[in-house]
């Protein structure tokens, strides 16, 4: 089974990955009143990409997925991280 698609819901948006031609692209939708809803690419991941950098962007989703600290990281422990990073690879058919 491929998966093309993956919606995770965050704190104030949801987060959704799907299958690009390179590897996966992960977007957040937001509801606001003003401007109605909106879709804010946050990472593009290539099959091809090394694993640290992979790992960096699946910190950045994580921020929006479980929230920020004090000190603008996300409140997600390394293995909460790695999951998120395990689905974008499950996506992206890494």
């Amino acid at each position: 089974m491929t998966i093309k698609t993956i919606v995770i819901e965050g704190i104030n948006q949801d987060v959704s990955i799907r299958r690009t031609e390179r590897g996966a692209e992960v977007t957040i939708e937001q509801n606001t009143r003003h401007a109605g809803r909106q879709d804010i690419c946050i990472a593009h991941i290539a099959r091809d990409e090394d694993r640290e950098s992979r790992y960096a962007k699946a910190t950045e989703v994580a921020k929006v997925v479980y929230g920020t600290d004090r000190q603008s990281r996300a409140a997600a422990t390394n293995s909460m991280i790695h999951d998120v990073m395990n689905e974008i690879e499950r996506v992206a058919g890494c």
